[in-house]
């Protein structure tokens, strides 16, 4: 009997059991179509997806830099008669070709960027890549406020490929400032800033670091010239329109002013995609070209009258004839003395320069910066290899670069 009562009490606990779960699953079955309106679908969201409530002011050592140099930062527009195989614009379209014109005709040629340096009650300077308004017949100065001024050149080098430009200081309220070139680090930040494809992109900011230093890059000017820059190297973003703008540290010092990028190495036939190659040219050179450009509307240098190449350049076959000491590793070779000019009677051939005033010479390029640091008439301590014999003579630099075009 007492098992029949056991027996019966779990059937009704079991029955109990299922009927709670029942009842318990309708209810919260009703309280969900309350919640969702009387409407069940399984996809249907309980609530709607909100943004945060807590804000963010992201502030990092790059965004204080960019905000210290931005407002100085410009876009340089280059306006020329139209020419008939011009295709700068090539993505013209009926509706905003118009936009390419000005009220005279002319058309723009090229874009570029630059950046003010320097104002005064009346007037304030910017400075470019000469090949930004080369030839221009007009520029027009696109501020970080979206003003457009007019620009009127000062002056401009061929062989720094640089140029000043100014324009009226009233809607200057800053300007930049030059760091010392010669004490960065190789791996340090390195923030270009500029209109990369034209003025639509003004005030692009991109980052990188500082790839090498004292890089030597050879290019032709307008004139077919062949013409070698000391530049800084960097991976920042560098594209057509950047041009003429800053490379800037990361206390928002400009340390160089970009001029050029590589995309491809080799020739047609063996061509490679290249990325992250960009140049610009370091602040010391700047500064100097374009004290000399307000000056003097143009960059008169003084010459030694040589032709040379970078020691690193010479094929090693060529080593013996040199016979410098091994430990020579670098420096400018000379491979042949002008008539008439400073270094004829001084330097000789094969004669392998290693310092100009007791700063060490690697490239050629190094040379040039500090030659063209000096005046006409100024005097230079040349130290040289001529063999195995070290030498240091004084040369006065009583030529310039126009007395080489007269004797060639």
């Amino acid at each position: 009997m007492k098992k029949k009562s056991s027996l019966f009490k779990r059937i009704i606990h079991f029955f109990f059991v299922i009927l709670f779960g029942f009842l318990g699953g309708f209810v919260a079955t009703f309280f969900v179509l309350q919640m969702n309106g009387g409407n069940f679908s399984k996809n249907a969201p309980t609530s709607q997806v909100k943004t945060s409530n807590t804000n963010y002011d992201t502030v990092t050592s790059t965004t204080d830099a960019v905000k210290t140099i931005q407002n100085t930062v410009v876009s340089v527009i280059n306006y020329q008669e139209n020419q008939d195989d011009f295709n700068y614009y090539d993505y013209f379209t009926s509706e905003n070709e118009d936009r390419f014109v000005d009220d005279s005709g002319l058309t723009v040629y090229s874009e570029g960027s630059g950046v003010i340096y320097k104002k005064d009650s009346k007037d304030a300077y910017l400075v470019t890549n000469n090949h930004v308004i080369s030839g221009a017949q007009k520029i027009e100065i696109l501020l970080s406020n979206g003003n457009k001024v007019v620009g009127e050149l000062v002056g401009a080098d061929t062989y720094s490929d640089l140029a000043v430009v100014k324009i009226p200081s009233e809607n200057v309220d800053v300007v930049a400032e030059f760091a010392n070139s010669d004490s960065l680090n190789v791996g340090e930040p390195a923030i270009a800033i500029g209109s990369p494809l034209g003025s639509e992109y003004a005030n692009s900011v991109t980052e990188g670091i500082v790839s090498s230093l004292s890089r030597t890059v050879t290019s032709r000017n307008e004139n077919g010239e062949i013409i070698s820059t000391n530049a800084i190297q960097t991976d920042a973003a560098i594209n057509p329109g950047n041009s003429g703008g800053p490379l800037i540290n990361i206390q928002g010092q400009v340390i160089g002013i970009n001029s050029s990028k590589i995309t491809v190495s080799g020739d047609y036939t063996n061509s490679v995609a290249v990325e992250g190659m960009g140049f610009a040219i370091p602040s010391n050179d700047v500064v100097s070209i374009i004290n000399q450009l307000e000056a003097n509307g143009a960059v008169n240098r003084p010459a030694l009258g040589i032709s040379m190449a970078s020691l690193n350049e010479i094929p090693t076959s060529s080593f013996s004839k040199l016979d410098i000491p091994e430990t020579v590793l670098s420096g400018v070779v000379v491979i042949s003395t002008q008539s008439g000019m400073p270094s004829d009677g001084i330097l000789e051939k094969n004669d392998v320069i290693v310092a100009v005033d007791k700063e060490t010479i690697e490239t050629t390029s190094d040379l040039q910066s500090v030659l063209y640091k000096h005046q006409v008439n100024d005097s230079i301590e040349v130290t040289f290899y001529r063999g195995q014999k070290k030498m240091t003579e004084t040369i006065k630099l009583t030529k310039t670069t126009e007395d080489l075009k007269k004797n060639e």
